[in-house]
């Protein structure tokens, strides 16, 4: 693309309304191949539950699907809910797809439960959470079953078969100095959810502890983006967004669309609301000139050499334009 960052795709298949889940999936799989042709690096489906808005509760399946239908962009998950499986179980996963396609297959893990508490509830029925420890266990014997190899002299050793030639690159997806660090400490790489968490100093703070224990690896900073013919019309377009970050006094911290939703997840949850608070909306947008100058300034002040942006609008067509618009931006300024 000519730039001095790589641009990278998070897409939440999202369902408006009146499209069918079948045509969701077509339209995600026109943004990968789109996205291909026009050399962004990865891209990424997330997971979410229960939802009548989005259409990509089983990251895994997507991948493989989306996969055999392009040839050479990075295709993965931001990111598997790892809370609710077993790690054995998702490494084998992920070793099929790294299998079918070399060195094509992205991992990425995240900490929150992509859902409200009753798709928790019936995700995890039947399993003891308490055998599973807490995420850094949960990460650290998923990284172990990735790198087991099988032994005839120790037969009742556990593998992830089958053992592919080049594993799955490994992301955890995090918004904490905590997350850096462990990322760091598991030799994983680390993709800052600034599209979740807009604050400055933290975002600082975690690229520089990730560096720090990570022999100076640099993280991928994940952004949303609105990019439009005119200021005006970006500003149209993220009028009737908002985050609020949501609290519960069981310690539950989540991040939620709106109020309705922070009482609804309270009530599923059987908790107290300790806080419910609106967040500053952290939206990268405006003219394809200005979303690229706030991407360079951010490039330049924090060393970030990759983002992976995500689109928060609903309408296909308008995201699809501004993603072209900020592909072929960079092709024309290169």
């Amino acid at each position: 693309m000519g730039l001095s960052y790589k641009l990278s795709i998070l897409d939440k298949c999202p369902k408006a309304e009146g499209i069918s889940a079948e045509q969701s999936f077509k339209n995600a799989l026109q943004i990968a191949q789109t996205a291909e042709a026009l050399g962004f690096y990865r891209y990424w489906v997330a997971e979410h539950h229960s939802t009548a808005l989005l259409s990509s509760p089983s990251p895994e399946i997507l991948i493989a699907w989306l996969l055999a239908q392009t040839k050479s962009i990075r295709i993965g998950s931001g990111g598997v809910m790892l809370q609710h499986y077993s790690p054995y179980k998702v490494a084998e996963n992920f070793n099929v797809l790294a299998s079918l396609a070399h060195n094509r297959v992205d991992l990425g893990v995240g900490k929150a439960p992509g859902g409200f508490p009753v798709s928790t509830q019936a995700l995890q029925l039947g399993l003891d959470q308490t055998q599973k420890g807490d995420f850094k266990a949960q990460l650290q014997a998923l990284d172990h079953y990735l790198h087991a190899k099988l032994d005839r002299n120790q037969p009742d050793q556990v593998a992830a078969t089958p053992a592919p030639q080049q594993l799955a690159e490994k992301f955890l997806l995090g918004a904490s100095i905590e997350s850096a660090r462990l990322a760091a400490d598991l030799g994983w790489n680390f993709v800052f959810a600034a599209h979740l968490n807009g604050d400055a100093n933290l975002l600082q703070d975690a690229l520089q502890t990730y560096s720090s224990y990570s022999s100076g690896k640099k993280a991928i900073v994940a952004a949303q983006i609105i990019v439009a013919d005119s200021r005006d019309q970006a500003e149209e377009l993220a009028a009737g967004l908002s985050v609020w970050t949501l609290e519960l006094e069981n310690g539950q911290r989540v991040k939620i669309p709106n109020e309705q939703s922070g009482q609804e997840f309270s009530r599923q949850a059987q908790s107290a609301i300790k806080s419910l608070k609106k967040e500053q909306l952290n939206i990268i947008k405006g003219t394809v000139d200005d979303v690229h100058q706030q991407l360079h300034a951010l490039h330049q002040q924090f060393g970030i050499h990759e983002f992976i942006v995500e689109s928060p609008l609903l309408d296909h067509a308008t995201r699809l334009k501004s993603l072209t618009l900020l592909a072929q931006h960079a092709v024309l300024a290169a």
